[in-house]
Protein backbone atom coordinates (compact mmCIF):
# COMPACT_ATOMS: atom_id res chain seq x y z
CA UNK A 1 0.00 0.00 0.00
CA UNK A 2 1.65 3.67 -0.76
CA UNK A 3 2.09 5.47 2.05
CA UNK A 4 1.19 9.49 1.79
CA UNK A 5 3.99 11.86 0.99
CA UNK A 6 2.85 14.39 3.60
CA UNK A 7 -0.04 14.25 6.55
CA UNK A 8 -1.84 16.94 6.93
CA UNK A 9 -5.10 15.82 9.12
CA UNK A 10 -3.92 13.57 11.84
CA UNK A 11 -7.20 11.47 11.03
CA UNK A 12 -5.88 10.57 7.86
CA UNK A 13 -3.92 7.75 10.26
CA UNK A 14 -6.79 5.03 8.76
CA UNK A 15 -4.70 5.07 5.43
CA UNK A 16 -1.93 3.59 7.40
CA UNK A 17 -1.13 0.07 8.43
CA UNK A 18 0.99 0.64 11.23
CA UNK A 19 0.64 -2.91 11.97
CA UNK A 20 2.27 -3.61 7.79
CA UNK A 21 6.44 -4.51 7.78
CA UNK A 22 6.12 -2.19 4.58
CA UNK A 23 5.85 0.95 7.10
CA UNK A 24 8.53 2.48 7.75
CA UNK A 25 8.28 5.59 9.51
CA UNK A 26 11.99 7.01 8.14
CA UNK A 27 10.26 7.48 5.22
CA UNK A 28 8.31 10.51 6.17
CA UNK A 29 8.92 13.44 8.35
CA UNK A 30 6.14 13.70 10.93
CA UNK A 31 6.35 15.88 13.78
CA UNK A 32 6.08 13.86 17.33
CA UNK A 33 2.10 14.61 18.34
CA UNK A 34 0.72 13.81 15.35
CA UNK A 35 2.55 10.34 15.67
CA UNK A 36 1.18 10.14 18.88
CA UNK A 37 -2.34 11.00 18.47
CA UNK A 38 -2.67 8.43 14.97
CA UNK A 39 -1.38 5.98 17.32
CA UNK A 40 -4.11 6.97 19.86
CA UNK A 41 -6.44 7.09 17.47
CA UNK A 42 -5.80 3.46 16.02
CA UNK A 43 -5.82 2.21 19.54
CA UNK A 44 -9.42 3.99 19.92
CA UNK A 45 -10.79 2.22 17.27
CA UNK A 46 -9.24 -0.76 18.05
CA UNK A 47 -10.66 -0.85 21.68
CA UNK A 48 -14.27 0.54 20.20
CA UNK A 49 -14.37 -2.41 17.85
CA UNK A 50 -13.50 -5.01 20.65
CA UNK A 51 -15.68 -3.69 22.90
CA UNK A 52 -18.82 -5.73 22.28
CA UNK A 53 -16.30 -8.87 22.63
CA UNK A 54 -14.79 -7.59 26.22
CA UNK A 55 -18.29 -6.97 28.04
CA UNK A 56 -19.18 -10.59 26.46
CA UNK A 57 -16.57 -12.15 27.77
CA UNK A 58 -16.69 -10.40 31.12
CA UNK A 59 -20.14 -10.49 31.59
CA UNK A 60 -22.55 -13.25 32.20
CA UNK A 61 -22.55 -16.24 29.85
CA UNK A 62 -25.61 -15.12 28.42
CA UNK A 63 -24.57 -11.61 27.64
CA UNK A 64 -23.42 -12.93 23.74
CA UNK A 65 -26.59 -14.85 23.54
CA UNK A 66 -28.10 -12.13 24.22
CA UNK A 67 -26.54 -9.63 21.61
CA UNK A 68 -26.80 -11.99 19.22
CA UNK A 69 -30.79 -12.23 19.68
CA UNK A 70 -30.84 -8.58 19.73
CA UNK A 71 -29.76 -8.12 16.53
CA UNK A 72 -31.27 -10.88 14.66
CA UNK A 73 -34.57 -9.16 16.36
CA UNK A 74 -34.29 -6.46 14.26
CA UNK A 75 -33.30 -8.02 10.73
CA UNK A 76 -36.67 -10.18 11.29
CA UNK A 77 -38.51 -7.28 11.70
CA UNK A 78 -37.28 -5.46 8.49
CA UNK A 79 -37.76 -8.97 7.35
CA UNK A 80 -41.10 -9.39 8.56
CA UNK A 81 -41.96 -5.51 7.34
CA UNK A 82 -41.33 -6.68 3.99
CA UNK A 83 -42.28 -9.87 3.80
CA UNK A 84 -46.00 -8.45 5.18
CA UNK A 85 -46.59 -6.54 2.45
CA UNK A 86 -46.09 -9.46 -0.15
CA UNK A 87 -47.78 -11.89 1.86
CA UNK A 88 -51.05 -9.44 1.65
CA UNK A 89 -50.46 -9.25 -1.96
CA UNK A 90 -50.39 -13.07 -2.30
CA UNK A 91 -53.75 -13.46 -0.29
CA UNK A 92 -55.11 -10.98 -2.71
CA UNK A 93 -53.62 -13.05 -5.78
CA UNK A 94 -55.00 -16.41 -4.72
CA UNK A 95 -58.47 -14.52 -3.90
CA UNK A 96 -58.83 -13.57 -7.21
CA UNK A 97 -57.82 -16.74 -8.67
CA UNK A 98 -60.09 -18.24 -6.27
CA UNK A 99 -62.98 -16.19 -6.75
CA UNK A 100 -62.28 -14.56 -10.33
CA UNK A 101 -60.32 -16.67 -12.38
CA UNK A 102 -61.45 -19.92 -11.64
CA UNK A 103 -64.75 -19.60 -11.54
CA UNK A 104 -64.82 -17.47 -14.97
CA UNK A 105 -62.71 -20.00 -16.92
CA UNK A 106 -64.18 -19.70 -20.47
CA UNK A 107 -63.82 -16.01 -20.29
CA UNK A 108 -60.05 -16.39 -19.29
CA UNK A 109 -59.10 -18.94 -21.68
CA UNK A 110 -60.49 -16.19 -24.34
CA UNK A 111 -58.56 -13.56 -22.99
CA UNK A 112 -55.42 -15.66 -23.21
CA UNK A 113 -56.18 -16.08 -26.80
CA UNK A 114 -57.11 -12.38 -27.67
CA UNK A 115 -58.23 -9.07 -26.50
CA UNK A 116 -61.11 -7.21 -27.35
CA UNK A 117 -61.42 -3.95 -25.23
CA UNK A 118 -64.19 -1.61 -25.97
CA UNK A 119 -62.35 1.16 -24.02
CA UNK A 120 -59.16 2.48 -24.50
CA UNK A 121 -58.28 4.26 -21.17
CA UNK A 122 -55.71 7.30 -20.49
CA UNK A 123 -56.00 8.20 -16.80
CA UNK A 124 -53.34 9.67 -14.07
CA UNK A 125 -50.75 7.90 -12.50
CA UNK A 126 -51.97 9.02 -8.78
CA UNK A 127 -51.99 6.07 -6.49
CA UNK A 128 -55.39 7.44 -5.33
CA UNK A 129 -57.29 6.70 -9.33
CA UNK A 130 -57.56 3.23 -10.56
CA UNK A 131 -60.08 3.30 -13.20
CA UNK A 132 -60.86 -0.60 -13.11
CA UNK A 133 -61.43 0.22 -9.47
CA UNK A 134 -63.47 3.48 -9.78
CA UNK A 135 -65.84 2.17 -13.02
CA UNK A 136 -65.70 -1.33 -12.45
CA UNK A 137 -63.83 -2.79 -15.61
CA UNK A 138 -63.00 -6.29 -15.68
CA UNK A 139 -60.23 -8.07 -17.16
CA UNK A 140 -60.44 -6.93 -21.00
CA UNK A 141 -62.93 -4.04 -21.15
CA UNK A 142 -59.79 -1.88 -21.34
CA UNK A 143 -56.85 -0.62 -22.38
CA UNK A 144 -54.93 1.31 -20.43
CA UNK A 145 -52.61 3.91 -20.15
CA UNK A 146 -51.22 5.93 -16.87
CA UNK A 147 -49.28 9.28 -17.09
CA UNK A 148 -49.02 12.18 -14.61
CA UNK A 149 -51.73 13.85 -15.11
CA UNK A 150 -53.62 11.94 -17.60
CA UNK A 151 -52.39 14.29 -20.57
CA UNK A 152 -52.16 13.45 -24.17
CA UNK A 153 -49.50 15.13 -26.32
CA UNK A 154 -49.71 16.15 -29.74
CA UNK A 155 -49.10 13.67 -32.94
CA UNK A 156 -46.54 16.48 -33.73
CA UNK A 157 -44.78 16.26 -29.95
CA UNK A 158 -43.25 13.20 -31.08
CA UNK A 159 -43.01 9.44 -29.84
CA UNK A 160 -43.95 8.84 -25.98
CA UNK A 161 -45.68 5.84 -24.40
CA UNK A 162 -49.02 7.58 -24.51
CA UNK A 163 -49.38 7.60 -28.08
CA UNK A 164 -47.74 4.32 -28.73
CA UNK A 165 -50.43 3.11 -26.66
CA UNK A 166 -52.68 5.30 -28.66
CA UNK A 167 -51.51 3.73 -32.07
CA UNK A 168 -51.68 -0.16 -30.73
CA UNK A 169 -55.32 0.56 -29.26
CA UNK A 170 -56.31 2.29 -31.99
CA UNK A 171 -55.11 1.05 -35.06
CA UNK A 172 -54.34 -3.10 -34.07
CA UNK A 173 -57.60 -3.51 -31.02
CA UNK A 174 -59.73 -0.91 -33.07
CA UNK A 175 -61.57 0.24 -29.81
CA UNK A 176 -64.47 2.14 -30.26
CA UNK A 177 -63.60 4.35 -27.30
CA UNK A 178 -61.19 6.84 -26.14
CA UNK A 179 -62.03 7.91 -22.20
CA UNK A 180 -59.57 10.62 -20.91
CA UNK A 181 -60.35 10.68 -16.88
CA UNK A 182 -58.89 13.36 -14.64
CA UNK A 183 -59.55 13.86 -11.05
CA UNK A 184 -59.36 16.22 -8.13
CA UNK A 185 -56.49 16.96 -6.38
CA UNK A 186 -53.92 16.28 -9.32
CA UNK A 187 -50.31 16.81 -8.36
CA UNK A 188 -49.53 16.97 -11.85
CA UNK A 189 -52.06 19.88 -12.19
CA UNK A 190 -50.94 21.65 -9.21
CA UNK A 191 -47.45 21.48 -10.75
CA UNK A 192 -48.11 22.88 -14.26
CA UNK A 193 -50.13 25.87 -12.69
CA UNK A 194 -47.06 26.28 -10.45
CA UNK A 195 -44.78 26.18 -13.29
CA UNK A 196 -42.56 29.41 -13.96
CA UNK A 197 -40.89 30.45 -16.44
CA UNK A 198 -36.77 29.98 -15.25
CA UNK A 199 -35.30 28.21 -17.07
CA UNK A 200 -35.30 25.21 -14.71
CA UNK A 201 -35.68 21.81 -16.29
CA UNK A 202 -37.05 18.61 -14.94
CA UNK A 203 -38.58 15.59 -15.71
CA UNK A 204 -42.15 16.44 -14.76
CA UNK A 205 -41.73 19.85 -16.08
CA UNK A 206 -40.84 18.47 -19.46
CA UNK A 207 -44.03 16.01 -19.29
CA UNK A 208 -47.06 18.68 -17.59
CA UNK A 209 -45.49 21.45 -20.04
CA UNK A 210 -47.93 19.30 -22.65
CA UNK A 211 -51.03 20.47 -20.73
CA UNK A 212 -49.74 24.61 -21.34
CA UNK A 213 -52.47 25.39 -23.72
CA UNK A 214 -55.07 24.61 -20.73
CA UNK A 215 -53.30 26.83 -17.83
CA UNK A 216 -53.24 29.65 -20.35
CA UNK A 217 -57.40 29.20 -20.87
CA UNK A 218 -57.01 28.54 -17.51
CA UNK A 219 -55.40 31.95 -16.51
CA UNK A 220 -57.81 33.92 -18.71
CA UNK A 221 -60.81 32.43 -17.92
CA UNK A 222 -60.26 31.91 -14.45
CA UNK A 223 -58.20 34.24 -12.98
CA UNK A 224 -60.21 35.73 -10.56
CA UNK A 225 -60.14 32.38 -8.37
CA UNK A 226 -57.22 31.52 -6.18
CA UNK A 227 -54.93 29.18 -7.17
CA UNK A 228 -56.45 26.40 -5.45
CA UNK A 229 -59.37 27.05 -7.85
CA UNK A 230 -57.78 27.33 -10.59
CA UNK A 231 -56.42 24.36 -10.40
CA UNK A 232 -59.58 22.85 -10.03
CA UNK A 233 -60.47 24.37 -12.97
CA UNK A 234 -57.78 23.51 -14.89
CA UNK A 235 -57.70 19.82 -14.01
CA UNK A 236 -61.07 20.03 -16.36
CA UNK A 237 -59.98 22.15 -18.95
CA UNK A 238 -57.02 19.90 -19.19
CA UNK A 239 -58.73 16.96 -19.86
CA UNK A 240 -60.85 18.55 -23.01
CA UNK A 241 -57.47 19.51 -24.86
CA UNK A 242 -56.52 16.20 -24.25
CA UNK A 243 -59.69 15.51 -26.33
CA UNK A 244 -58.87 18.22 -28.62
CA UNK A 245 -55.00 16.60 -28.99
CA UNK A 246 -56.24 14.07 -29.91
CA UNK A 247 -58.07 15.06 -33.43
CA UNK A 248 -53.98 16.07 -34.20
CA UNK A 249 -53.54 12.08 -35.07
CA UNK A 250 -54.63 11.55 -38.56
CA UNK A 251 -55.87 7.67 -37.80
CA UNK A 252 -57.78 8.93 -34.51
CA UNK A 253 -59.21 11.86 -36.15
CA UNK A 254 -60.30 10.06 -39.36
CA UNK A 255 -62.00 7.49 -37.56
CA UNK A 256 -63.81 10.09 -35.43
CA UNK A 257 -65.06 11.58 -38.44
CA UNK A 258 -66.07 7.94 -39.90
CA UNK A 259 -68.06 7.45 -36.84
CA UNK A 260 -65.93 4.66 -35.78
CA UNK A 261 -64.64 5.91 -32.64
CA UNK A 262 -65.71 8.22 -30.29
CA UNK A 263 -63.74 10.35 -27.54
CA UNK A 264 -64.69 11.29 -23.67
CA UNK A 265 -63.35 13.12 -21.24
CA UNK A 266 -64.10 11.84 -17.60
CA UNK A 267 -64.12 13.38 -13.99
CA UNK A 268 -63.56 11.42 -10.72
CA UNK A 269 -63.83 14.05 -7.88
CA UNK A 270 -62.36 11.59 -4.99
CA UNK A 271 -63.39 14.13 -1.82
CA UNK A 272 -66.68 13.86 -2.90
CA UNK A 273 -66.89 10.71 -4.39
CA UNK A 274 -68.40 12.14 -7.84
CA UNK A 275 -68.00 11.14 -11.36
CA UNK A 276 -68.73 13.52 -14.42
CA UNK A 277 -68.83 11.93 -18.11
CA UNK A 278 -68.69 13.98 -21.77
CA UNK A 279 -68.61 13.36 -25.11
CA UNK A 280 -66.16 15.47 -27.41
CA UNK A 281 -69.09 16.97 -30.30
CA UNK A 282 -66.22 16.66 -33.25
CA UNK A 283 -68.81 18.60 -35.03
CA UNK A 284 -69.49 21.20 -33.12
CA UNK A 285 -65.60 22.00 -32.14
CA UNK A 286 -64.03 24.17 -34.22
CA UNK A 287 -60.35 23.62 -34.22
CA UNK A 288 -59.14 26.29 -36.38
CA UNK A 289 -60.65 28.98 -34.05
CA UNK A 290 -58.88 29.17 -31.35
CA UNK A 291 -59.55 25.77 -30.11
CA UNK A 292 -63.09 26.28 -29.67
CA UNK A 293 -64.09 22.88 -27.85
CA UNK A 294 -67.98 21.76 -27.90
CA UNK A 295 -68.93 18.76 -25.68
CA UNK A 296 -72.23 16.81 -25.58
CA UNK A 297 -73.97 14.18 -23.51
CA UNK A 298 -73.01 15.21 -19.81
CA UNK A 299 -73.82 13.45 -17.11
CA UNK A 300 -73.28 13.45 -13.61
CA UNK A 301 -72.62 10.33 -11.27
CA UNK A 302 -72.66 10.87 -7.38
Amino acid sequence: MAIPSSISDPFASKFLPLSSSSYNPSRISVPAQITAKIEQTHLTALRRSQCSSLKASMGSPGFTQQLNNSKLDTLAEVKDGRDDIFNDLKDRFLSFKKNVYMENPEQFESLAKVQTPKFMVIACADSRVCPSNILGFQPGDAFTIRNVANLVPTFESGPSETNAALEFAVNTLLVENILVVGHSCCGGIRALMGMQDDGSTSFIKSWVIHGKNAKVKTKVSASNLDFDHQCTHCEKESINHSLVNLLSYPWIKEKVENEELSIHGGYYDFVNCSFEKWTLDYRGTKLEENGRIVTKNKVFWS
